[in-house]
């Protein structure tokens, strides 16, 4: 039930006795988006904390090797699944994770209270990133990286194949569903790609009142990808418990010269960027559920 780029789901398990090893799944790699594979490794890294969260709240303490295998760079996590409860599981966080949705309908404007956005920097914090909240003035900053990107990945040979083969479908559990696409175009700022038409009815001139997060990373390797999904699943369950919506856009930091804007003007070139995420005020009604693949697809037992 993690938040993956394009409701990719880029991941497998192995289960043994005591232990769950995360792998990436190439087969779901998006390349013409994701050459270097940090959407996906990041959304291995939401995976892995998801994991972690259900792992606590059912009574286990979950030792995490993050990167074992130098030999496999595809083996992304070894969890070994100890008794004895985790001192600090939080059973909200838990009952967050089906109820959490990448919601790309534009947020109420009712002010976000500065207390839940630096509730969710420490969420990030406490994994590994920084959570930057972009101010007001610096946010036609991150439009501009938003548009910037846009019109680049038009021009990528596969992009636009890639796009509408992960986006739009009313049936089948890869990608983004019709249901939860909007119909027509949103307002600036509500959406980062030019996803195929959905179902979901979205006046143009609503206004946007999405406060905009940055998650960054002081590195910009595998290990800092991991820990920037981690931070993200963190992130947007303590925004679901808090009652907010949220939506991450990774678009902007897919292309070299949007990422480095964001790098420069936005975090003072103290950090990497890794995904841009929207938080704010769902507006009424209930997004349905992405689709999911089915266990057997993701999950092998050792030995198998």
């Amino acid at each position: 039930m993690a938040p993956s780029v394009h409701n990719s789901q880029p991941w497998r398990w192995l289960v043994g006795d005591r232990t769950v090893h995360l792998y990436a799944d190439l087969g779901r790699w998006l390349p013409a988006a994701d050459p270097q594979g940090r959407d996906m490794v990041i959304s291995c890294g939401a995976a892995l904390h998801h994991l972690r969260v259900a792992l606590g709240a059912s009574g286990h303490r979950a030792l995490v090797h993050r990167l074992p295998n130098p030999a496999d760079g595809d083996h992304l996590a070894a969890v070994e699944v100890r008794e004895g409860g985790e001192p600090d599981a939080d059973l909200g966080l838990a009952a967050a994770i089906p109820a959490r949705r990448s919601d790309r309908r534009p947020f109420g404007s009712w002010p976000v209270p500065g207390a839940f956005v630096d509730e969710l920097a420490g969420a990030g914090a406490s994994h590994g990133a920084q959570v930057r909240h972009v101010d007001p003035g610096l946010r036609t900053t991150v439009l501009r990286a938003i548009r910037e990107a846009d019109t680049i990945q038009a021009d990528l040979p596969g992009y636009a194949t890639e796009l509408a083969l992960w986006s739009g479908a009313r049936t089948g559990a890869d990608g983004v569903p019709s249901s939860n696409l909007p119909a027509g175009p949103a307002p600036e700022g509500a959406v980062a790609r030019r996803f195929s038409p959905g179902e979901l009815r979205v006046r143009p001139d609503d206004p946007d009142g999405a406060e905009l997060l940055i998650i960054a990373t002081s590195s910009d390797d595998p290990l800092s990808w991991l820990r920037a999904g981690e931070a993200l699943s963190a992130v947007t369950l303590r925004a679901a418990v808090l009652g907010l919506a949220s939506c991450p856009l990774s678009a902007p930091v897919e292309v070299a010269a949007p990422r480095a804007l964001l790098r420069d003007a936005v975090l003072d070139g103290s950090a990497m960027p890794q995904i841009v995420l929207r938080i704010g005020w769902a507006p009424p009604g209930q997004l349905p559920r992405t689709p999911r693949r089915r266990l057997s697809e993701v999950v092998s037992m050792l030995g198998e």
